[in-house]
């Protein structure tokens, strides 16, 4: 080959590489490629809060109010490209509280360090930086209305504090205010009214009858278009047939039995544990499995329900092989059909959905002449309501909003033939919180928050016993050098042979 042609060769060989390396810098400026290879995906947005991002319409702003020379503007920055990954108009502004007090003052910010997220106008100021916070404050800020979830209290129902026997809803009721939702004990006694503004009402298993004047309250409630959340169990005292002649179901005595719980290990066989779900609209895309310890099954007139506007579907059913016990949890448990057990499937949890109607000019009318001042809800905050009058709280709320029942809206009612799943003792246990936080959701006309859940971060912490902590340190202050000192003579000795 002649020198030319060499000095073309290379020639074109630096122009290829030069071409090369420009495509390359121009991919690497129009594109990005991100692997997050730690345990667990740690370093990634989870799947809830991916959902979240993608239902929510406006953009998302972080301003944090720190120092221009402070170190935590890089954990902020971070955090804002790790959901805008998943939603563009996700962004950031830094504010020197030095430079800018009129900022601070805007934003009601005490020290240097606070994180204010922003959206449609709402604020929230951040208390750490973790993706249960940021996903936490977005779902509470997407709905700017009160939703208050009432629970009947007074006769033995599960209490929204904590017992000390595990039996209460404390851990519910603090999911359900960090996803946005007030919950509120009622007593009807104290103030024989549900709120106009509560989203729903909940009867969580009362262990004691109600007086009619209740009872007549929770029918009228349900009858008038007002969400409902009904959880029994087993052996409850009677007392709410009316309701469940509105509802047009009937509960049925006993507990369903699962058949398979030695090979699962649940312990007992009135752990139902359901692993799958009817097309439903609260279960719809959830896959987690769920435990109800002791829960009784319910049918349902199908065509009084459907003469009274109700569209029923199934919430929760048992497999085949189950039943429904009638006698005692004692010894071995098997079906007996003279006994008056019922082969399964059972269904155990049920859902019905009705469209009410704005009331006409002249029920308007006499309801106004009939009534009173509107009653709100009994309290903001589960633990401080029943000191509060609720007759006071009542005027401000009813200056502020009009009564939702009276204005057209599909009516929502959830029936579970068990409460103990969403207590605290079960409640962490699979996927119940989910399931019950659905549920709520769903009541409230969440519907886009449904399955939006953000599991905490996986613990990165190693946590060693005392005897492991002192193998370590004698192992590297003494037994390795000794190793290393002892192959350093050997390899000596063996090389002096020679």
């Amino acid at each position: 080959m002649t020198k030319s042609k060499k000095l073309l060769q290379q020639i074109i060989n630096a122009l290829l590489i030069a071409i090369v390396l420009g495509l390359l810098g121009w991919l690497s400026v129009h594109y990005k490629i991100e692997a997050d290879w730690t345990a667990n995906h740690r370093n990634t947005l989870t799947e809830g809060s991916q959902k979240l991002l993608k239902s929510l319409s406006d953009p998302v702003k972080f301003v944090d109010f720190d120092y221009a020379n402070s170190d935590t503007r890089t954990d902020v920055q971070q955090w804002v490209d790790r959901y805008k990954r998943f939603k563009k108009d996700v962004t950031v502004e830094f504010v020197d509280p030095s430079r800018e007090p009129g900022k601070v003052k805007e934003y009601n910010v005490q020290q240097p360090g606070e994180l204010v997220l922003e959206y449609q106008g709402r604020r929230e100021h951040l208390s750490a930086l973790s993706e249960v916070t940021i996903t936490g404050a977005l779902q509470r800020m997407t709905d700017s209305g009160d939703h208050f979830i009432v629970f009947l209290q007074g006769h033995g129902e599960r209490s929204l504090e904590a017992d000390g026997k595990d039996t209460a809803f404390d851990q519910f009721v603090t999911a359900l205010t960090d996803k946005g939702l007030k919950a509120a004990p009622l007593n009807l006694v104290k103030t024989p009214k549900i709120p106009d503004n509560a989203a729903a009402l909940v009867i969580a298993s009362p262990t004691q009858k109600l007086l009619d004047g209740e009872i007549k309250i929770i029918n009228d409630w349900v009858a008038g278009g007002g969400n409902l959340l009904w959880l029994t169990d087993p052996d409850q005292p009677a007392g709410l047939d009316a309701l469940a002649k509105t509802l047009n179901i009937t509960w049925l005595n006993g507990f369903a039995v699962f058949p398979d719980y030695e090979a699962l290990g649940t312990g007992s066989p009135g752990v139902y544990v359901a692993t799958d779900y009817p097309p439903n609209p609260v279960t719809q895309g959830f896959t987690d499995i769920t435990a109800y310890p002791l829960t009784r099954a319910l049918s349902w007139d199908k065509d009084a329900a459907k003469a009274a506007g109700w569209d029923v579907q199934p919430l929760l059913t048992t497999n085949a092989n189950a039943w429904l016990e009638t006698g005692k949890m004692e010894g071995a448990v098997k079906f007996d059909e003279k006994d008056g057990d019922k082969p399964g499937p059972l269904t155990i949890g049920l859902t019905l959905t009705r469209e009410i109607k704005a009331p006409s000019a002249t029920e308007t009318k006499a309801d106004a002449n009939t009534s009173g001042t509107k009653p709100a809800d009994a309290a903001a905050d589960a633990k401080s309501a029943a000191d509060k009058p609720a007759a006071d709280a009542a005027k401000a709320d009813a200056a502020k909003s009009g009564d939702d029942s009276a204005k057209p809206h599909t009516q929502r009612v959830v029936l579970l033939g068990d409460s103990d799943f969403l207590s605290d003792a079960n409640l962490p246990a699979l996927g119940n919180k989910q399931l019950g936080l659905n549920i709520v959701q769903w009541l409230a006309s969440r519907d886009s928050q449904l399955n939006i859940d953000v599991p905490k971060a996986p613990d990165a912490s190693l946590f060693l016993p005392g005897w492991a902590t002192w193998v370590i340190g004698i192992g590297y202050t003494l037994l390795l050098p000794a190793l290393l000192l002892g192959y350093g003579v050997m390899r000596w000795l063996v090389r002096r042979r020679r």
